[in-house]
């Protein structure tokens, strides 16, 4: 799965034909109409109220696409760290990896899609971190 180019109409149709749900339960769930479901199909961007409701009809994190992608696309922080962190919002750490995030990447990896070196440039992962998802994958597969 890209995290570049996030289509989240098109996600969540793949989540409705993986999860076989009839249009009658969607319909019902979201209490809108046929039309209004085709309309988010064809939406390359929905409401986060909305996108919360398809989240629980279909048990599926779509945020976590979100996130997959500030995490791998995201600049890096800005050269002024030392600024007042605000305690009334949540702070957003980008050195926190999703094991989807890891396994995107090693599969860039190991497919030869990218190299190290392009992985570090690219998505701005510490050359420690990288290696460290390298061992314990050389170590789940050989063991």
């Amino acid at each position: 799965m890209l995290y570049k180019e996030i289509h989240i109409g098109k996600f969540i149709k793949e989540m409705v034909d993986e999860n076989e749900l009839s249009m009658e339960r969607i319909c019902n769930f979201l209490s809108k109409d046929e039309q209004f479901v085709e309309n988010v199909y064809k939406s390359k961007s929905i409401d986060t109220d909305l996108l919360l409701r398809w989240s629980k009809l279909l048990e599926y994190d779509f945020f976590r696409l979100y996130s997959s992608h500030l995490i791998l696309y995201a600049p890096p922080s800005a050269v002024n760290k030392n600024q007042k962190k605000s305690d009334k919002i949540p702070y957003f750490r980008k050195n926190i990896y999703t094991q989807e995030i890891k396994d995107f990447i090693m599969k860039r990896i190991i497919s030869g899609e990218m190299t190290y070196a392009e992985v570090i440039k690219e998505y701005s992962i510490p050359k420690s971190t990288l290696h460290r998802w390298l061992q314990k994958n050389n170590d789940n597969t050989n063991g």
